[in-house]
Formats: C-alpha cells, sequence, structure tokens
C-alpha cells in the first residue's frame, strides 16, 4: 500500500502541481475582498485538490498502469483505495490551507467569530468530499472516458455550489436548525458520502474487466 500511495504522490508532484499553484493563487486572492465577494475563490481550492485522484486515475488508464497492475502483488481494492487515501491527505492539506487564511482575514476585519468560522469550513469540506465522491465510482466502473458524463455533473455541482455557498453565506438564507446541528450534519454528509463512494468503487472495480 506504501508503494502505491509513493507511485500516486510522485505523479502528483510531476503532474498535478498545477492544480496545487492554482490553488495557491485562489486563496491569496480571497484573502483580499470582504466574506460574500470571494466564496468562489474560497471554495474552489478544495474542490480543484479533489479532482486529483480523479486525474491519476486517467493517467494511470492512458498509460495502461491499471493492466501492468495486475501483475503486481496488490489487490483491486488497495488500488481504489490509494486513490481516496491521495485524496484525504491533498483536500485536507488544502482546507487546512484555506482555514488558516480566511481566519487571518476574518481577524484582520476584526469579524472572526468561531462559530461562524467552523461552520464555513464545515460546509468546503461537505462540497470537497462530495465533488470527488460523484467522479471516482463511475471511472471506476467504466473507465474515464466513458465516466466524463460524471465529470460534467461535478461541474454543475460545482457552479451550482459556489453560487448557493455565496448566498448562504452573505446572509442571504436565515437558518432554521442551529449551527452546531447544521455543522454536524455538513460533516457527516461529506464524510460519509466518501465513504460510500470509496465502498461503491472498490465494489464496481472488481466487477471491471481490466486489459
Amino acid at each position: 500500500m506504501k508503494g502505491l500511495l509513493l507511485k500516486d504522490f510522485y505523479m502528483a508532484a510531476k503532474y498535478c502541481r498545477t492544480y496545487i499553484l492554482i490553488g495557491i493563487v485562489f486563496i491569496a486572492v480571497s484573502f483580499a475582498g470582504t466574506s460574500g465577494e470571494n466564496m468562489f475563490f474560497v471554495f474552489y481550492p478544495c474542490l480543484l485538490c479533489g479532482m486529483i485522484p480523479v486525474n491519476l486515475l486517467a493517467y494511470d488508464e492512458r498509460s495502461r498502469w491499471l493492466e501492468y497492475s495486475g501483475t503486481l502483488p496488490y489487490t483491486k481494492a488497495q488500488i481504489v483505495s490509494g486513490k481516496y487515501l491521495v485524496g484525504i491527505i491533498v483536500q485536507g492539506a488544502m482546507l487546512i490551507a484555506v482555514g488558516i487564511a480566511q481566519a487571518a482575514r476574518m481577524n484582520l476585519a476584526g469579524s472572526f467569530q468561531f462559530g461562524d468560522f467552523a461552520l464555513f469550513m464545515a460546509t468546503i469540506f461537505a462540497m470537497a468530499t462530495i465533488t470527488s465522491s460523484i467522479t471516482l465510482p463511475f471511472m471506476f466502473r467504466w473507465g474515464v472516458e466513458k465516466g466524463r458524463i460524471a465529470y460534467y455533473c461535478m461541474i454543475g455541482f460545482v457552479c451550482a455550489a459556489g453560487y448557493l455557498g455565496s448566498v448562504f453565506f452573505t446572509g442571504g438564507t436565515q437558518l432554521a436548525v442551529s449551527r452546531g446541528v447544521l455543522m454536524a450534519l455538513l460533516c457527516l454528509a461529506g464524510a460519509g458520502v466518501y465513504a460510500i463512494s470509496w465502498f461503491a468503487s472498490i465494489a464496481m472495480y472488481q466487477k471491471r474487466e481490466v486489459a
């Protein structure tokens, strides 16, 4: 398993570093301005990192590594799990970076409130995990080309979520439940969907004939 993770991180360092650079630029942009004017720049870095496992899978398929992996002592479940673990790591790192930047911005603006900040981070976490969760099972089952329909659905999700997030955090929506309950629901939704997607991808990849 360690070997699979190292392979994916080497590939990410070579082929996906642009994603990290774009994420850093977006974080820098989101640091300026008021909270409501830059929601897309806040959400997008974590959503972008959520697509790194998808791109790694695409490179694996293009290089025919998936066929080669059949000669190695790895199970299909381990191959799938490697992508999901990479997703957790890169999204977690970007989430921490976004959190630090936004906490600093709120403190400088004198508007930092822990409850609002925690709810804000829970929303980003849910959006980031759900994004990759939508795409990966389809691609593990039918391959990158046939699974692209899920990618287009994900783009629609990003656009809709960015708009709803902007409305929500600018005060356009009144909460009918407490912040604590909503934060817990968002975290459970994000983690739950990611876990379901993980197991679904393993089940789907087990059925796929790689040749």
